[in-house]
């Protein structure tokens, strides 16, 4: 892969990729700085990225590699240097119907989250989704009839955003 094709690739996948991770683990800013350090990665390793059969999910998977690492060593009461000195970032505000989903994603089990967010938002089969994560194609589809069901509980409140829709109209039953 050429510095060209990486320009390109890079400009394709990064948005996309970012806000996966964030879905995954609902900090934007940390998922904005582990997907750049996995296309750091990626570029110092872009013969195995040519090698590779999806070359977003290596990146994907790097990112959340080192969010989870990153995550660990915050927890041994460490705090990143990177973190310590940067400037803080701003992005537009996200809606109160994504910060709900997000906030009802971070309830999840680890598993159940992932998977979710790498069917739904990723858009990717469950073949793929066990490939990447390492686990048989059976699992992931218990974390997912598991998560959807978590995830319909937890998104019930009223109070939350409905987009309009057929139940919308006049006499709709929403049984």
């Amino acid at each position: 892969m050429d510095e060209a094709e990486f320009d390109d690739f890079y400009t394709a996948s990064f948005a996309r990729i970012t806000g996966q991770l964030y879905a995954m683990i609902g900090d934007r800013d940390e998922a904005q700085e582990c997907v750049q350090e996995a296309f750091v990665r990626a570029w110092s390793h872009r013969r195995r990225l040519d090698r590779a059969e999806h070359p977003e999910a290596w990146v994907r998977t790097t990112a959340y590699r080192l969010a989870v690492s990153r995550w660990r060593r915050t927890m041994r009461g460490r705090r990143p240097a990177d973190r310590a000195v940067s400037l803080p970032t701003s992005t537009a505000a996200p809606s109160e119907a994504h910060v709900a989903v997000v906030a009802a994603l971070k309830q999840l089990p680890e598993t159940q989250r992932r998977a979710l967010v790498l069917h739904h938002i990723a858009d990717l089969p469950v073949a793929q989704i066990a490939h990447e994560v390492g686990a048989p194609e059976g699992t992931v589809k218990a974390w997912l009839s598991r998560g959807r069901a978590a995830l319909a509980v937890l998104l019930a409140d009223d109070h939350l955003p409905v987009a309009p829709g057929p139940l919308d109209e006049p006499g709709a039953s929403r049984a």
